[in-house]
């Protein structure tokens, strides 16, 4: 009973939080994400009754299957950007952009951070600050996506914007695994070319490959009904059993094999969405469906953000360091890889901007070195922690002001009150 009532009070939360974000003008996905922080461990959880709001972290990590499912439903959306007649317009240039602000993003937070190792190297190591460079790559498509839909926005920063973020996600499981096989090996002083490209490598191709063959297998299945509530009842049962096949981690050889998710369900739909006929009424259909899971979603994500990363110097300075860092790197390697692709002014001026969302990904990265680098590993958790507490609350507003500069937001149109047969 306490967890169901912890997951109402969490979306009404979320929902009045909507309501002040609307008279605010902001977006909604700020909303949930503040009301996960009143309903989370440092506020209403402060009061110790169960039920009321989320009495820990471990607490709010009950629900993330929640949050994997969400999830998974906001890359197979994604994989809608895909379809083979838009990746021909704007394929090339969305993967040069791509590679340009994540490398961009990743170079200048590693000199930045080995410019911290020089005054204090005593507080942050050279293999620290190669690993945070690797996580500067990744972009949350959560919240971006959401800020899209809510808006409705479109145009030709849109259209190029979503993919730019979806191939994110491969590049920075790259750029991370090549970066901490470097900072494991500094630490123990053997380098192993397995770990370093094999497995990353492997990660990725399995991974798409893996959502090929459920995307092929969902087309099919879906053909044998006609009912659209059936057929979206079959979308769901691919998704979710998709996510669970991506959770999949095994061993062969020596060679750990693993898959992400996010990548695993955006082939998902993106398979599915060029080879089924009636795609785009699905996927609208599958949205409407979806949009209570994203509430909670963000709502249980700002849940988890932990303030107590506030109470130490030594991290909001690195933290600060990396965020201004990681900022000017994605919006000069967007700048200057839309201009190398000849993109129009507003996608040069207003790209960076909407790629400085950072949650999920970047969360999980600081997880895998928790596990692995001890001490430094959890300074590298909380430093992340602390940005994505910033990027969270900030990034889907300068996301929509890009947006809207851009010209591709239109304002809602006022409804005029009609007058009264009787006042005529």
């Amino acid at each position: 009973m306490e967890q169901l009532f912890s997951l109402s009070v969490a979306m009404m939360a979320g929902l009045l939080m909507s309501r002040v974000a609307k008279v605010l003008k902001l977006p909604a996905v700020t909303a949930y994400l503040v009301a996960g922080i009143l309903v989370g461990p440092y506020v209403l959880g402060q009061l110790g009754i169960a039920g009321l709001g989320f009495l820990s972290a471990a607490n709010v990590k009950e629900y993330s299957v929640f949050c994997d499912v969400a999830l998974g439903f906001i890359a197979f959306d994604i994989g809608n950007e895909f379809r083979v007649p838009q990746l021909k317009k704007i394929g090339r240039q969305a993967t040069v952009i791509a590679f340009t602000q994540a490398l961009a993003a990743t170079v200048l937070v590693d000199l930045a951070m080995l410019g911290l190792h020089a005054l204090m190297p005593n507080v942050i190591s050279v293999s620290m600050a190669l690993v945070l460079g690797a996580i500067a790559t990744a972009t949350a498509p959560a919240a971006t996506l959401m800020v899209v839909r809510q808006y409705k926005a479109d145009g030709p920063l849109t259209r190029i914007l979503l993919p730019i973020v979806a191939l994110d996600d491969a590049i920075g499981l790259v750029v991370f695994a090549v970066s901490t096989g470097v900072a494991s090996a500094l630490e123990s002083g053997t380098i192993s070319v397995v770990s370093v490209l094999v497995e990353p490598l492997l990660e990725v191709i399995l991974s798409l490959l893996l959502g090929a063959v459920m995307g092929a297998f969902l087309t099919v299945a879906e053909r044998y009904f006609e009912s659209n509530s059936r057929r979206l009842s079959i979308i769901i049962t691919f998704v979710l059993f998709t996510v669970a096949l991506s959770m999949a981690k095994f061993e062969i050889g020596g060679l750990k094999i693993g898959f992400s998710s996010l990548l695993v369900c955006m082939m998902l739909g993106t398979v599915f969405c060029n080879i089924c006929d009636f795609s785009e009424d699905m996927m609208a259909r599958a949205d409407r469906w979806t949009a209570p899971l994203f509430v909670l979603f963000f709502v249980l994500s700002g849940a988890e953000l932990e303030l107590s990363v506030f109470a130490n110097v030594a991290i909001v300075g690195i933290g600060v360091t990396y965020i201004v860092f990681r900022s000017f790197g994605k919006y000069i390697g967007a700048f200057f890889g839309a201009r190398w692709m000849k993109c129009s002014a507003e996608i040069r001026k207003y790209l960076g901007i909407t790629l400085l969302p950072q949650a999920g990904v970047a969360l999980g990265m600081s997880m895998t070195v928790t596990e692995t680098m001890g001490e430094a590993g959890r300074l590298i958790r909380n430093i992340t922690l602390f940005s994505v507490l910033i990027y969270e609350l900030a990034g889907p507003l300068m996301t929509k002001i890009a947006l809207t500069k851009a010209g591709e937001i239109s304002p809602r149109p006022e409804i005029v009150k009609q007058p009264n047969r009787k006042d005529a």
